[in-house]
C-alpha cells in the first residue's frame, strides 16, 4: 500500500493527474529501426496494450521474414600434383579420350601422382613437354615419367592405370605375345580414332590451329 501511494503521489505533481503505467514512453525516447534491403519483412502483427486512458504504443511482432543465404564459395579450380609420377597428354577435343581421362581424373584424386597435360590447350609447349609437338601426340598415346622417360602406345596406359591402383587391368600386357598383340590393335584404333569420333582427318585438325594462331 505505501508504494503504491507513492507511485500515485508522484504522478500527481501540480494537480494534474499522470498516468502510472510504466509502458508511458517519452516521445523523444521512441526508437526508428532500419532494416537493410536484403532483410524484407514481408508482415506485421500488432498486439495493442490497452490502458485506462486509450491504446497506446501498440507492439508490433515480426511474423515472417527472409534473410539473404550466404552464397557459397566458389570451389577452386583442380590443381596438377606437384611430386607427380608421370605425366598424361591428351586430347581434350577427343570426347572417346576424355571418357578415360575423367575416370583416371577422378581415381588420381586419391593418389596425386598422374599430371594431366591437354594438347589441344593453347598453353600446351613442346618445350615443356620433351620436345613432343601436337603432331606426334595426336598420332598415338604419350606418357612422360617424371625422370623424363617418354612411353607410348599400351604401355602407357598400363603405367597410368598402375598409378591409381588399376595395374592389374593391363597386368597381362607385360608378356609376349600379348603384349604384341594389344599394341597391334591400339594401333589400329588410333590411326581411326579420329573417324570413328566424327571429326575432321588430322590435316584438316592441324590447318585450323595453325588459321587460328595467325589470326
Amino acid at each position: 500500500m505505501a508504494l503504491r501511494g507513492a507511485v500515485a503521489t508522484a504522478c500527481n505533481v501540480g494537480g494534474r493527474h499522470r498516468n502510472p503505467s510504466l509502458l508511458s514512453v517519452p516521445h523523444y525516447l521512441k526508437l526508428k529501426f532500419h532494416y537493410p534491403p536484403s532483410h524484407a519483412l514481408h508482415r506485421f502483427t500488432a498486439f495493442p496494450i490497452y490502458q485506462p486512458g486509450g491504446l497506446k504504443y501498440p507492439i508490433r511482432a515480426i511474423s515472417e521474414a527472409t534473410v539473404d543465404p550466404l552464397t557459397p564459395k566458389k570451389e577452386d579450380e583442380e590443381q596438377s600434383p606437384q611430386n607427380w609420377t608421370i605425366k598424361m597428354l591428351y586430347d581434350g577435343d577427343c570426347p572417346l579420350c576424355m571418357r578415360e581421362v575423367n575416370m583416371l581424373r577422378e581415381r588420381n584424386k586419391d593418389y596425386g601422382t598422374i599430371k594431366f597435360v591437354d594438347i589441344s590447350s593453347d598453353e600446351y609447349f613442346p618445350e615443356e613437354n620433351q620436345g613432343l609437338d601436337y603432331k606426334t601426340v595426336m598420332g598415338r598415346i604419350h606418357a612422360i615419367l617424371s625422370d623424363g622417360t617418354v612411353v607410348t602406345d599400351v604401355e602407357a596406359f598400363r603405367r597410368l592405370y598402375e598409378q591409381v591402383g588399376l595395374g592389374w587391368v593391363y597386368a597381362i600386357t607385360k608378356y609376349e605375345p600379348i603384349a604384341t598383340i594389344t599394341d597391334a590393335v591400339y594401333g589400329v584404333w588410333a590411326k581411326y580414332r579420329l573417324q570413328i569420333a566424327g571429326r575432321p582427318p588430322l590435316e584438316d585438325i592441324l590447318e585450323l590451329r595453325k588459321k587460328n594462331k595467325d589470326e
